[in-house]
């Protein structure tokens, strides 16, 4: 198949699109692949800052489903929070 760094940058992209496509539909606005991509992992980074400083476990269903989980939540902050700024 490829390696496990192929694979492993595969699935951190597949993560970012949907999380960041997700974050756009509850929050609202418009974008594209890139948009959502870079949403989705901007997302996945705050999320996971969010998580460690709340001392959050979360597990859904399965690891990847719940780092989608995680990355649109941070997306979705981070949307509010520019929000918020601007």
């Amino acid at each position: 198949m490829g390696s496990i760094a192929t694979q492993s940058l595969l699935i951190w992209i597949v993560v970012g699109l949907v999380a960041g496509w997700l974050a756009s539909r509850f929050v609202g606005g418009r974008g594209g692949i890139f948009y959502y991509l870079i949403l989705g992992l901007l997302g996945a980074f705050v999320g996971g800052l969010l998580v460690g400083f709340l001392h959050i476990s979360i597990m859904i269903v399965n690891p990847i489903v719940t780092e989608i989980v995680i990355a649109a939540v941070g997306a979705i902050v981070l949307v509010l929070v520019a929000r918020v700024i601007r």
